[in-house]
């Protein structure tokens, strides 16, 4: 149940992308590192001078169950297999982390039964290794996903890595051993030692492991200089099985660890720990001080799918970077997402001096809004530390006419509005369906009064920055405009909601104060800095369509599959860009990706200029086929779109500056391929044939603004009839109203924030 509630997180907040076809020679690995050309030589702080090494969990173990077939192959080319060994009853020797078969096989399925055993002084039951015979094990038992959030879709579909099986092919992979329980194997029955100094004789091992210092001492006494052997410390207060001491004690004595090992395996808070709040701490000394004795340092425990810290801000390549872009190096990582880890050795480390490479424009969502909370003078300024050449400010009205920056006109969500004005909460069944704080009933004053809410889109569980949650101030429309010509932006783009209805029902002139604004700041009267106006409504374009100099967008929120030539050429007559969904670009099911729509092809074959909307760093907003890694849905993007708008401007600026987003480099992350993962899923997921979703003229084509009215005079009209809902807005029922004991839970739930 637990996994079907992840997956349908995974339906709802997917931000399904794809890329232009690519060769087919790369059937399911398009944006697999290739290097054609030899690669300049970086300088790197680790024990050997050398890059770090990717040490890859089972293979691409974060899409594919570990050890199966194409967990190795996506993988193979650029790191080193880590398999967590499990012994047979009868010698055999298989891949499988943990220390029972239940949590990533389906040996439930072959037998119901359970049995306990105790390991390490604890009682643990399930379906341990050594109670079947590797016969068992190979022909009726298959892989699963052991993380629920991930891809159960090819779950019972691969067999068992086989040890002896995998060593043994023409291609074996870089192969590290780590031997998990190594005592429990010994009372049992099956000396852990002799099966894998056999293992070391007849195959070709890189590296053996073990959190039992029994166990390597032995395997140390035996000469073998192929293969390196490691420590591997547990948590910190896990107990080792030989000295009884914890491993937070164990490691103060490296010099002691030395005469064993030749390096060391540690959970990588070891070397950054994480605070409770969650925000990292100071680094320690530990990576110095092992590569003083001469022992390498493998940082184990990365995940794109994981939460560490929020000082990442979910960005997995921003964590690598700690580790590996550093004055003290790690020798290696141990990922579940070998690709991401090996992108930020080749692509982003030591290149933070680079510049931005490639014309696609990088466009801020209400600032850097997963930093800090969206449209404050905070979340301006990161956007531009951040590098995004063009910044934001959707426009909102107060109740005595100021023009604010604000992502929406209801104050509820994006505030502390709640308790102070609930008096004001009310019902807009035009704008919205529920009851809100709206900014038109509120002054300048009030709301000065109001702090802002960093916005969470995917609720509690994943919460952005909440040291900064409330941080910030909301600016108005003159004072974006100077910090834009202060700080010298590239552009702004200036969003228009609601302007009929401000006109019709508050008296508010929202073109008319941003058509001010914008001349007093003389932006009319400059070619500098590109000025883009936004709106979903035509008629609000229309208003703009005698300044030159100025770029209309026509923000779309329709999903849709294609643009019939009709409606591209009625867009061309109120506006020079489109700003879609990612949807609109590429088709996507089931966190999948499908193919590519029709509509870029279509508004780019009418010289139109394409933005798209919105990309996040959250691995929730991402198909599986962009591998919980920001950066390759920013591939995917940048060859088909002009401009990216995005709540982590950095995730985006760091992308373009790397030689990695050039696709014909040496090193380059490609896009995502459409339908690559989609033909190994069950038909079950597959979507089923459905007529093309268009957008008509009829979807683009607003009725003409309505005067504003004088709310001094005017007579409160009898039965008032709500006017005809904008193109890119949906008209709400009466039935909508929220009553104020929602309210109060609304107002309960963002204090949690």
């Amino acid at each position: 149940m637990l996994r079907r509630l992840f997956l349908f997180s995974f339906l709802l907040h997917s931000t399904l992308a794809q890329k232009p076809a690519v060769p087919h020679h790369h059937p399911i690995a398009p944006h697999q590192p290739v290097v054609p050309n030899p690669i300049p030589v970086k300088k790197w702080s680790t024990l050997s001078g050398n890059e770090p090494l990717v040490i890859a969990r089972g293979g691409f173990s974060g899409l594919f169950p570990e050890g199966t077939e194409k967990a190795i192959e996506l993988s193979q080319d650029i790191s080193i297999f880590l398999c967590n060994l499990q012994l047979t009853n009868d010698g055999g020797a298989f891949c499988v982390t943990g220390a029972t078969l239940d949590n990533s096989t389906t040996i439930e399925m072959f037998d119901p039964k359970q049995k306990t055993y105790n390991i390490n002084g604890r009682d643990v039951q399930g379906h341990f290794s050594t109670d079947y015979s590797g016969v068992q094990i190979e022909n009726d038992v298959k892989m699963t996903q052991a993380i629920f959030s991930r891809p159960d879709f090819f779950d019972g579909v691969f067999p068992v890595a086989n040890v002896d099986a995998l060593l043994s092919t023409k291609t074996p992979p870089k192969f590290w051993l780590n031997v998990q329980n190594a005592g429990f194997y010994t009372q049992y029955g099956k000396k852990a030692v002799e099966v894998v100094l056999e293992i070391l004789r007849a195959l070709p091992v890189d590296f053996v492991s073990s959190p039992d210092i029994g166990f390597l001492k032995s395997i140390a006494r035996q000469p073998n200089k192929a293969t390196k052997v490691v420590f591997q410390l547990l948590n910190a207060m896990d107990v080792e099985p030989q000295t009884k001491q914890p491993y937070g004690i164990i490691i103060k004595d490296l010099v002691a660890i030395k005469s064993f090992a030749s390096g060391i395996m540690v959970p990588k808070e070891f070397i950054l720990p994480v605070k409770p709040d969650k925000y990292l701490g100071l680094p320690t000394t530990l990576v110095a001080d092992a590569h003083k004795l001469g022992l390498e340092v493998y940082a184990s425990g990365f995940a794109n799918d994981l939460f560490s810290s929020y000082s990442y801000n979910y960005d997995p390549t921003a964590e690598y970077l700690q580790f590996i872009d550093s004055r003290d190096s790690v020798d290696g990582v141990v990922t579940d997402f070998p690709t991401t880890a090996s992108n930020a050795i080749g692509c982003f480390a030591h290149n933070n001096t680079l510049p931005k490479k490639g014309p696609t424009l990088i466009i801020s969502s209400n600032g850097s809004s997963g930093v800090y909370p969206g449209s404050t003078d905070l979340a301006y300024q990161q956007a531009i530390t951040d590098g995004a050449d063009i910044i934001d400010c959707s426009v909102q009205m107060t109740k005595d006419g100021i023009a604010f920056c604000a992502n929406t006109i209801d104050l509820l969500e994006i505030s502390t509005a709640l308790p102070k004005f609930m008096a004001r909460s009310s019902s807009v069944p035009e704008l919205q369906p529920k009851n809100g704080i709206f900014s038109f009933d509120l002054t300048w004053t009030e709301i000065q009064t109001l702090k802002p809410q960093m916005v969470n889109p995917f609720g509690n569980e994943f919460q952005r920055n909440p040291a900064n949650k409330n941080n910030g101030k909301f600016v108005t429309l003159p004072e974006f405009l100077d910090l834009a010509k202060t700080k010298a932006v590239f552009g702004i783009l200036i969003h228009i909601q609601n302007a009929a209805y401000l006109a019709s029902k508050k008296g508010l002139d929202i073109v008319g104060a941003v058509t001010a604004a914008l001349s007093n700041a003389t932006f009319d009267k400059q070619a500098t800095q590109q000025v883009f106006i936004q709106s979903d409504d035509s008629s609000v374009l229309s208003k703009f369509k005698d300044i030159p100099s100025y770029k209309r967008v026509l923000l779309i929120e329709n999903i849709i599959d294609d643009i019939p030539v009709q409606t591209v050429e009625e867009i061309k007559k109120y506006a020079e860009v489109v700003n879609i969904p990612k949807l609109d670009v590429i088709k996507g099911s089931n966190s999948l990706l499908i193919g590519l729509t029709n509509v870029v092809k279509e508004l780019k074959g009418a010289n139109l200029t394409v933005f798209v909307h919105i990309l996040k760093n959250e691995y929730l907003s991402l198909a599986f086929d962009f591998w919980s890694d920001p950066n390759v849905e920013i591939a995917t993007y940048m060859e088909l779109v002009d401009g990216i708008v995005t709540e982590f401007p950095a995730t985006a600026y760091r992308f373009m500056k790397s030689p990695c987003s050039d696709p014909n480099h040496g090193l380059a992350i490609l896009p995502a391929h459409p339908g690559d993962l989609l033909t190994m899923a069950p038909d079950l997921l597959k979507p089923k044939d459905e007529p093309p979703r268009t957008l008509q003229v009829a979807d683009v084509v607003d009725p003409p603004l309505p005067p504003v009215i004088n709310l001094a005079k005017a007579e409160p009209p009898a039965a008032p009839t709500p006017p005809p809902p904008a193109s890119g807005v949906r008209a709400y029922g009466a039935n909508s109203v929220i009553s104020l004991v929602a309210v109060l839970v609304v107002e309960m739930f963002y204090a949690g924030h």
